[in-house]
């Protein structure tokens, strides 16, 4: 089973005004990235976890192998490329119709903060086998509760 992972949004919580972000203890922060103390490196032990073959879907591409990876202690990860022509403006995300040929027929889980109802509906008619496209609320990135939901899904499929 393979999981798209984005990082804005559902690894790097963006948004809550009510919330101090706390600043999790990791390797050195690279320079350029004074957002990475917001990952919690806990998110990769629970992330490999899963037991899904994890895949960067993020407009970090080879970045997030770089900075992020070791700062998760994940090993470098397969990375979507992005075709420019599939970057159009409308209802469907741009990631969509990429990420279903990427998964060439596999089953997948794709975690976002960019999922709409027209995402899940494009997939659920073009995608041959069991897809999950979950949205991650982007003020708090991924929680337990959302963990909970995709063992829930991964168990059943």
């Amino acid at each position: 089973m393979l999981l798209f992972l984005d990082v804005d949004g559902p690894l790097i919580p963006f948004g809550a005004a009510d919330r101090a972000y706390p600043l999790h203890d990791g390797p050195p922060v690279p320079a350029g990235h004074p957002l990475l103390p917001r990952v919690d490196p806990a998110m990769g032990p629970r992330l490999t976890a899963l037991g899904c073959e994890l895949v960067w879907a993020t407009t970090w591409t080879d970045g997030a192998n770089d900075c992020l990876a070791p700062w998760l202690g994940l090993p470098p990860l397969p990375v979507v490329r992005w075709p420019d022509a599939d970057q159009r403006p409308g209802r469907l995300h741009w990631k969509t119709r990429p990420l279903a040929r990427w998964a060439a027929g596999r089953p997948f889980v794709w975690v976002d903060d960019e999922i709409t109802g027209a995402d899940r509906a494009w997939l659920a008619t073009h995608h041959p086998a069991p897809a999950l496209p979950y949205r991650v609320d982007h003020r708090y990135g991924l929680t337990e509760a959302d963990f909970a939901v995709l063992e829930q899904w991964l168990r059943a499929h």
